[in-house]
């Protein structure tokens, strides 16, 4: 496969206009939200955002991707805990384009992404246990294990900021004591 030449300084623009607007869309309309709707919101022609998403599922993928590249980047800026606030937070605000997901059954290649985001966490973990806020005995699968779990319970739960609060507030407590086995 030849590589891609990257994108010339407008086209950048114009996809990253294209992913803002297709998530704005996408969260405010749901499933029936059509590719003619982002190209309006992102100001853009519909050939414009069929020239950088050929389907509905490629740009349902990009968000994807972006969305874990931004998770990454929080990762490495945020301390653990906050960090997982901010990822339940994000994970209800998009539950749309999660429930899209799902259903479109795309096939994403996000192992890279995924592992990235993964040896962030891991990071932040050395960080918040090296700080004291995070017992040693707490290991990165458990972690990931409530992150998901956490971020699952945002998006299918309707969880409003009390639910959230206290959850976090469970979660982040035992993180500390750590329950050693």
């Amino acid at each position: 496969m030849e590589e891609q030449p990257p994108l010339r300084a407008d086209a950048q623009r114009n996809r990253a206009r294209i992913l803002d607007a297709a998530e704005a869309v996408f969260t405010e309309s749901g499933p029936r939200a059509s590719t003619e709707q982002v190209a309006r919101r992102a100001g853009v022609a519909i050939g414009t955002v069929f020239r950088h998403f050929p389907t509905k599922d490629d740009l349902l993928a990009a968000i994807l991707k972006r969305l874990l590249a931004q998770l990454v980047a929080q990762a490495a800026d945020l301390d653990l805990l906050a960090f997982f606030t901010e990822v339940v937070a994000q994970a209800a605000a998009q539950k749309t384009v999660a429930d899209l997901l799902a259903r479109s059954g795309v096939d994403i290649r996000l192992a890279d992404a995924l592992g990235r985001l993964q040896a962030a966490v891991g990071e932040s973990l050395h960080r918040a246990q090296a700080a004291g806020v995070v017992s040693p005995s707490v290991r990165l699968p458990e972690v990931m294990a409530l992150l998901t779990s956490l971020c699952q319970g945002a998006v299918q739960g309707g969880w409003d900021d009390e639910v959230q609060a206290r959850t976090l507030a469970v979660v982040f407590a035992g993180l500390r004591g750590g329950h050693d086995r």
